[in-house]
């Protein structure tokens, strides 16, 4: 009999200590973007904020700057089949899997903080719909600063859109090669971790790159010239969760969560001090090496968005499905 209490006490203890490993399951968070990027700070701030909230332990951990070697051209792919249990994701690296999403929101097309702050509830919605057709739900959502995107060149300064057109330019998205190649200038998409390389050994001369991000990727070592061309405002980065995860999830780790990001969103949200901290990057720059130049004219800037505008256009009907009716209510919700 005591042999028998001894086996049962032995087995109560397993099946505790099964679910207390259980709980305990350590969530991979991908976030590819450097930890010297001050989203990252953010989610780090996010992941202490869930593992506090679960009285400490350590359910959520943040793998930054692509440690984890997926690319964020293929989350789509990889979050819905449990690579990871969580991603950071930015829906204009999405257009090869889900072209709807890379032409929700198109650079150049919203100049304003106003404009912008109109279009975010709509542009969260849409995001949201569509993730959840992939398999993946939408947990939380990190802003985008409004940013103001520069050509920063290695041997001579460019300020003009007919200067580009001697030059090899790195972009990030296609919406900027369609529209630099209808320019006349010959654009190719470069990942930002590649960027560096292909400055330094003339795969490129010139590159498209926000002056507030230019220090995270050591920008100021192989560009030595730098013209603002246009704002850009961006849709939100997206937290993700592949949906049978998230639904199989218990109920304290979804409130940890789902506290953690309105808690992120309400204090990133914030837009009113993005120029005054574009300025300080500049100068930051500007003493670090980097000859500031001109901004390229107003005729130069309402040029390129004009193009942008009408490739917006195109990409939607190109990539058909839903992404058409998408624009229209991003247009509406600016009052277009």
């Amino acid at each position: 009999m005591k042999r028998i209490i001894q086996t049962a006490a032995l087995s109560a203890a397993a099946f505790i200590s099964a679910i207390a490993a259980g709980n305990a399951e350590e969530w991979r968070f991908n976030n590819f973007l450097p930890e010297t990027r001050p989203e990252t700070a953010e989610l780090e701030r996010f992941v202490e904020e869930v593992n506090a909230a679960l009285e400490g332990e350590d359910k959520l951990k943040l793998y930054s700057g692509g440690s984890l070697g997926l690319p964020n051209t293929d989350t789509l792919r990889f979050l819905p089949k449990g690579a990871v249990e969580m991603s950071l994701i930015w829906a204009n690296y999405l257009g090869r899997d889900a072209p709807a999403l890379s032409s929700v929101v198109v650079q150049g097309t919203i100049g304003s903080i106003e404009e912008f702050e109109k279009a975010i509830p709509t542009v969260r919605e849409i995001y949201q719909e569509e993730f959840t057709d992939w398999g993946v739900t939408s947990v939380g959502y990190v802003p985008i600063p409004m940013l103001s995107v520069s050509v920063f060149c290695r041997d001579e300064p460019v300020r003009t859109i007919d200067a580009l057109k001697s030059k090899k330019l790195r972009v990030w998205a296609r919406d900027q090669v369609e529209t630099f190649t209808r320019l006349g200038v010959a654009a190719q998409i470069i990942p930002q971790e590649e960027m560096y390389v292909a400055m330094k050994t003339g795969v490129v001369d010139c590159a498209l790159y926000p002056a507030l991000y230019a220090h995270t990727v050591s920008l100021q070592e192989v560009a030595k010239y730098a013209s603002f061309l246009y704002p850009m405002a961006s849709g939100p980065y997206v937290i993700g969760v592949a949906t049978d995860k998230w639904d199989a999830t218990d109920d304290a780790t979804k409130a940890a969560i789902a506290t953690a990001a309105d808690a992120l969103w309400e204090r990133t949200n914030q837009y009113e001090d993005d120029f005054e901290r574009e300025l300080a990057a500049r100068e930051q720059l500007v003493a670090d090496g980097v000859t500031w130049g001109e901004d390229f004219s107003q005729e130069d800037r309402d040029l390129f968005v004009s193009n942008v505008t009408e490739i917006w256009a195109e990409l939607a009907e190109e990539a058909g499905g839903n992404a058409p009716a998408y624009r229209e209510r991003v247009l509406t919700a600016l009052g277009r």
